[in-house]
């Protein structure tokens, strides 16, 4: 072989190389512009569900201050209707005492004291206050739920407590 072709080989193997090491490396930089294309567009994605997250704050918040606001307004609501019965209490003392055919002993009607909703303001700890028939405490529900865990537990005795509870918790939670 001759000098010259060692010299033409020599020098096209060493434009292959050139020409692949360019390759590579324009290769790789379309690679990393791609992956920071996709690093803009998630963060946008990023910024406008963060942008409706403080919207929905917003809302959330706005909505908290106006129920706030009207809870305000119910007691103030409710405490001027106190006041109101109270007077009216007066009233009707002042006018049991005033009236002639009375015999003094007045005492105020408990059956008219009603929330805004119109239901008695009566509680459980009130001396007027009669539970419905209907109603149940979580007492009461509590004493049900032991009683039926009980009957479950006692009327098949070959059951493992801990499955019945298992079980129990699943119809509960469903």
């Amino acid at each position: 072989m001759s000098t010259g072709a060692i010299i033409a080989i020599v020098i096209g193997v060493l434009i292959v190389l050139a020409l692949l090491l360019w390759l590579s490396r324009r290769g790789r930089a379309a690679k990393l512009e791609s992956r920071r294309h996709e690093a803009r567009e998630i963060r946008r994605e990023a910024e406008v569900r963060s942008a409706e997250a403080d919207q929905t704050t917003a809302e959330a918040d706005e909505r908290a201050a106006r129920a706030r606001q009207e809870e305000a307004q119910a007691r103030a609501t409710a405490a001027r209707a106190d006041e109101q019965r109270q007077e009216a209490d007066a009233h009707h003392a002042r006018a049991h005492e005033v009236d002639p055919d009375t015999k003094g002993d007045y005492e105020p009607d408990r059956d008219r004291s009603t929330t805004d909703a119109g239901a008695a303001t009566t509680s459980p700890d009130d001396p007027h206050y009669e539970r419905s028939e209907d109603t149940t405490t979580d007492a009461d529900a509590d004493r049900n739920v032991r009683e039926v865990h009980e009957e479950r537990t006692t009327t098949d005795p070959d059951r493992d407590p801990e499955v019945v509870r298992e079980e129990d918790h699943r119809t509960e939670y469903r």
